[in-house]
């Protein structure tokens, strides 16, 4: 076998039609589990092979996200061990769950795209042959759902990623690779929680109350918002991340520092604390209905701290409207006031990632310019430690990050 055919550099890729038997990837062993700045190691692993459907990428550049610092830490799921268990075989795991690079190979019953093909990679994936896709939450609710990436390894943290075919959607020409690659994952997650859920979905002039409005998440649900017709108000916590929101389309903004109820709520029979948690959770709803311009409550709120912001979006929201919540960054435990869920008759819904029509949506409203990636920063393969260390200690720039694999360049 020539040198070519074992291995290339990071940043080059080999001859047209040839498969390395290694590659270079990012990886993750539990003896290195703890803080994402020492967790990665770039090692030559085995290129992954293909089943009759699937398809391998070179990737171009990988996007940052918070799965694979939980991946990183080891908590609150060894992905590795968790993996073992699933059958798989090897002791090392290779994150990244966003992604964007060029089809290198396909098994033999692909159809949907060919080698040379430029594409960007969503992360949700399943067992085509489960009995309970056509569920009433689609392919993402079936047992066999997982996260590319998180729960299922061969990442985009290497030079050749194993994706199935139904991950593969078209790259807008108009983006740099970096680019491309950030805003899948996000992108789809906010689209599905805003237009996934009828009758609850975004409508002419509908309120949105965005939490996190600066992070990866938050600045792609203002944007969809406004796409759809909505207003955002997004919630941040300093100056800088106003200007940054109200740029991208936020109707107002809210800086959560100004308040200080933030958390648990305290228990019911608790009067004096109970009645200072609800004066904070009253000034921050009027603050809310300044914001969107004097106008009501929230028709949606775009949930995903969890513990710690919670029992307000449930008091906040609109009667007859809903809470959608993804993640629980700020913790678990989240604590709901019934009387106004049940009284006021408001929905709290839960959604994770999204189905083929969400990412689909998603990717034809970037392509339309209507949604824009929002890159931060990108950092070079070697230094995906550092960035997901940025992120870890909530230090990173707005937006989303991206690593270069592949590309050299913002224009690579």
């Amino acid at each position: 076998m020539s040198a070519v055919a074992e291995i290339v550099p990071v940043g080059e890729l080999p001859p047209p039609g040839i498969v390395p038997r290694l590659m270079h990837a990012a990886t993750l062993r539990q003896d290195r589990y703890g803080q994402p700045r020492d967790a990665f190691a770039v090692e030559q692993v085995p290129v992954p092979s293909l089943g009759p459907r699937q398809v391998l990428v070179a990737v171009m550049a990988a996007g940052v996200n918070y799965d694979v610092v939980w991946a990183a830490l080891g908590h609150p799921v060894d992905v590795i061990a968790a993996a073992r268990r699933r059958g798989a075989a090897e002791d090392y795991h290779i994150g990244g769950s966003d992604g964007a690079g060029i089809v290198w190979a396909v098994g033999e019953e692909v159809t949907g795209v060919a080698p040379g093909d430029h594409v960007v990679l969503s992360c949700g994936v399943w067992d085509e042959a489960a009995d309970d896709l056509e569920g009433p939450a689609g392919p993402m609710g079936s047992r066999s759902a997982g996260i590319w990436g998180y729960d299922i390894g061969f990442g985009s943290f290497a030079q050749f990623a194993r994706v199935e075919q139904y991950q593969c959607y078209p790259k807008p020409p108009e983006l740099s690779w970096e680019e491309a690659s950030v805003y899948m994952l996000t992108g789809a997650t906010a689209y599905r929680q805003l237009a996934g859920f009828p009758p609850h979905t975004v409508r002419p002039g509908d309120g949105v109350l965005v939490w996190g409005g600066a992070g990866g998440l938050g600045s792609m649900a203002i944007q969809i918002t406004r796409a759809l017709g909505g207003v955002p108000v997004a919630v941040v916590s300093d100056e800088a991340k106003s200007d940054f929101c109200r740029a991208l389309g936020a109707a107002g903004v809210i800086d959560r520092r100004d308040f200080d109820h933030w958390g648990r709520l305290p228990d019911i029979d608790d009067g004096d604390a109970l009645g200072e948690w609800m004066g904070g959770a009253r000034a921050f709803g009027q603050a809310l209905r300044a914001a969107m311009g004097g106008g009501g409550a929230p028709r949606i709120v775009f949930e995903h701290p969890g513990e710690a912001t919670l029992p307000t979006s449930v008091y906040v929201c609109e009667t007859g409207g809903m809470v959608v919540i993804c993640g629980g960054t700020s913790g678990y435990n989240a604590d709901v006031d019934l009387r106004y869920l049940w009284v006021r008759q408001k929905r709290l819904q839960g959604s994770h990632f999204a189905n083929p029509e969400d990412c689909a949506a998603l990717n034809g409203l970037v392509a339309d310019g209507r949604v824009k990636p929002v890159l931060s920063r990108s950092f070079s393969f070697a230094e995906i430690g550092e960035a997901h260390q940025l992120m870890h200690e909530n230090r990173h720039e707005p937006g989303n990050m991206a690593v270069r694999v592949g590309a050299r360049g913002a224009d690579a």
